[in-house]
Order: structure tokens, then sequence, then C-alpha cells
């Protein structure tokens, strides 16, 4: 924060408006990512089953009514028949939208099941932690894809518990990786307003942060390349061994950063 009584300079002010462009820009691709996640994209569809099976329930009811009045003489015949269509109508587009909720909440359950969490946004473009963050989320995503295709029925030559494992091992190591990110941001904000005679211990703080990170980023995508190579060489006589080898690699980095980031 700047003192109330001091005036911006014309370079500082360039400065903050680009610093605010900036902020801008983060909060729009936060915003458009998370309306294009898998998780929210079947929470719409959900939601619009839900309304459409509400919708037919009610004239489901009402047409039904109609039929019984017509059946105790309340109403015409004629309009006692419209109530019967009208019912079968309802009642199959009503079971329709039952049907495809149960599907949608079957999807969501796999998804949660198989899906990563949901990611953190990135941090500032001018931070020390961007391009690492980056690097691990584009790593996610390929990750995330070669496990799919590494678990199918064409692939038997990889067991399903090694492809568990390393799944397992990758969110665990992306937590632990986030979490030396975070520390980095945190000393960042520190040496950014600690005075200037204070600041030496905190740059060289983040510089240190910054090398672990590299190295966790580099452990996460030596797992994307091993998970790679085994799907390139999917018939090898023990692909199991160069998957499992890599899992434990970053296992261990994962813990080795857990424990610095306490």
């Amino acid at each position: 924060m700047l003192p109330a009584n001091r005036k911006l300079v014309p370079g500082e002010l360039v400065e903050l408006f680009n610093a605010q462009q900036g902020q801008v820009a983060d909060q729009v691709k936060r915003r458009f990512t998370a309306w294009n996640d898998p998780r929210a994209r079947l929470d719409r569809r959900y939601r619009r089953s839900s309304r459409a099976l509400t919708v037919w329930a009610i004239i489901l009811a009402v047409f039904s009514v109609l039929g019984v009045l017509a059946v105790v003489g309340a109403v015409p015949v004629a309009a006692g028949v419209v109530g019967a269509l009208g019912a079968t109508g309802g009642a199959v587009l009503a079971v329709r939208s039952g049907v495809k909720m149960r599907a949608i909440d079957a999807e969501r359950t796999e998804l949660a099941n198989t899906a990563p969490p949901p990611r953190p946004p990135l941090p500032a473009k001018a931070s020390a932690a961007r391009y690492p963050m980056e690097r691990l989320a584009e790593a996610e995503d390929a990750l995330a894809e070669l496990l799919v295709q590494l678990d199918s029925s064409r692939i038997t030559s990889v067991p399903t518990e090694s492809v568990e494992q390393a799944r397992a091992t990758g969110r665990e190591a992306a937590s632990a990786i986030r979490a030396v990110s975070q520390q980095l941001q945190a000393v960042e904000r520190a040496r950014d307003t600690a005075p200037p005679l204070q600041r030496t211990p905190l740059v060289e703080g983040v510089r240190k942060l910054r090398v672990q990170l590299d190295e966790g980023v580099d452990g996460y995508c030596g797992l994307v390349g091993a998970a790679g190579n085994v799907l390139a060489e999917s018939a090898a006589a023990n692909p199991r061994a160069v998957l499992d080898e890599a899992t434990d690699h970053l296992a261990g980095l994962a813990s080795g950063l857990r424990e610095l980031s306490g």
C-alpha cells in the first residue's frame, strides 16, 4: 500500500495499470476455466434434467387429474381422452428425464473417482511460481490422458493397480508441489513489503523455493514421460517396471517436498 499523501510518478502509474490489467485477465481466465470444467458441465446438465423432470411431472399430474375427472363424469369424454394422452406423454418424458439424470449422476461419480481435484488459480504473472505451475497444469492434463489410455481394455500388459498407483501418486505430488508454490508466493509478498535492508534473505528464500518447485515439476514430468513411453511401447516385455519405477521416484520426491514445506 502507498502512503495517502504520496503521488504516483508516470512510471509507477504504468506499472499499476499493467498489474491491474493482469489481475483482470487472470480473473476472466479463472471464470472461463471454472465454467468449462467437466464437473461444472455435468452439474449444469443435471440441473437442466432435474428442471425438465419437474415440468413433466407437473404436466403428468394435471392430465392425470383431467382423466380422473372424465372417468367420474365431471368433464366431457373428449377431455378425458386428451388427459389420457397427455398423461402418457408426460410419463414417458418424465421417465426419460429420470434416466438421463441417473446417467449424468453416474458420469459425475466416475469423474470424481478418476479426475484430479479442482485446481487452484495460477499464481500472478509476476510471481516466480507462475511458470512452474503452468508446466504442472499441462503435465497433469497429459498424465490424466495417458493413464486413461493405459487403463483401457486394449492394453492388457499394464496392470490396473500400477495405473491407479501412478494416478494417486500424481495427485499427491501435485498437492505437495502446490504447497511449495504457496510458500514461495507468501515469501514473495513478504519480500515486497519488507524494508529494503531486510529483503536479502527473502530474495534468497524465493530463489531456493523456486529451485525446489522446478525439481518437483521436473519429477512430475518424469512420470508423464514414463507413462508416455509405456503407452508407446505397450507391447514391451515389462512395461509395468518402467511405470512403477517412475511412480516410486515421484512418490519419494513428493514426500521430500512435504517435509520441506511442513
